[in-house]
């Protein structure tokens, strides 16, 4: 009989093409997830994946058991929601993803009060560039900033996030004045990947700094606002991350960056369980109070800043 946890190894293997990516999803060793592929693969009498340079690649039997094994999961992960969602205790584990600046700045902080509130409540912060999949239970409630390709979601638009220009005083002394007319020519760039949340930010400071170097790129706000913080350049950041780094000031700019929603993301069959609820309830309070700083305007009181 084929051994269903062989199969879920197998499938996040396919989904992510190497050993070290699918041992990270399923916080094992690389050895396990070979081990379980090995298993499965005698137990089927059949090569699954074949191994390149680039990664691992189905085979055509691969391709079946993939599918017929995805059709199992959907079950699989449909009961498991449906158990979840009748369990009405205040007590277990709530996954929480989100960006990762989100959660240093904002999400973090705020957890030691739910859990004097609810000390039975466990949350697992997961901070992940990456959309986790809210229906394959890789968490269940998620932060972002812009709309989710994933079905079967209750979104709810909690908050905004106003974005600037940052960069030290020392990196503005020594490159100039910053001539956005002229593209900025002879200034550096920070700026996220393409399939970060904060790419349309991005976009929008090297089509206004058209001339200057992108020095740096990265799919982590948090170490772009520090890059920027060390005189590495000018990188477009959440307000609240960029003026509350004593070493960065927000450079004028002639037009407003585009701001970002907070999309408060939770699969429909678990919405109403109630620990999960609570932290729906936490989460949505936490971003209303700090509204002000999230969207702040050109003179914010320095004393109002979300710690570094």
């Amino acid at each position: 009989m084929v051994d269903w946890d062989d199969l879920r190894f197998f499938l996040t293997l396919a989904r992510h093409g190497t050993l070290s990516a699918a041992a990270k999803v399923l916080h094992v060793s690389q050895s396990t997830v070979g081990r379980r592929l090995n298993s499965l693969e005698a137990a089927l009498a059949v090569r699954l994946l074949n191994r390149t340079p680039d990664g691992y690649v189905l085979t055509l039997a691969g391709e079946e058991v993939r599918r017929k094994a995805e059709r199992l999961e959907a079950e699989a992960l449909a009961l498991e929601r449906d158990v979840t969602g009748r369990d009405t205790r205040l007590r277990g584990l709530v996954r929480v993803t989100c960006a990762e600046t989100l959660a240093a700045h904002i999400l973090a902080p705020s957890f030691a009060e739910l859990h004097a509130s609810h000390p039975d409540i466990m949350i697992e912060l997961i901070p992940n560039p990456r959309e986790l999949s809210l229906a394959m239970r890789e968490a269940d409630i998620a932060l972002r900033m812009r709309q989710p390709e994933q079905h079967d979601l209750v979104v709810r638009r909690i908050g905004n996030i106003a974005f600037g220009i940052y960069a030290t005083p020392d990196y503005l002394r020594d490159q100039g004045a910053l001539d956005f007319e002229a593209g900025c020519a002879g200034h550096h760039l920070i700026t996220q990947l393409d399939d970060t949340q904060e790419m349309t930010q991005s976009a929008w400071l090297t089509d206004l700094a058209s001339r200057a170097t992108v020095v740096l790129q990265t799919s982590s706000h948090e170490a772009a606002a520090l890059a920027a913080a060390s005189g590495g350049g000018l990188a477009c950041l959440a307000c609240f991350r960029g003026d509350g780094e004593p070493r960065l000031t927000r450079v004028p700019a002639p037009t407003a960056p585009p701001s970002a929603d907070i999309l408060l993301l939770v699969h429909r069959d678990n919405r109403d369980t109630p620990r999960i609820r609570v932290v729906l309830t936490h989460i949505t309070d936490t971003i209303h109070e700090l509204a002000a700083i999230l969207q702040p305007g050109d003179g914010i009181d320095p004393s109002a800043r979300v710690a570094s």
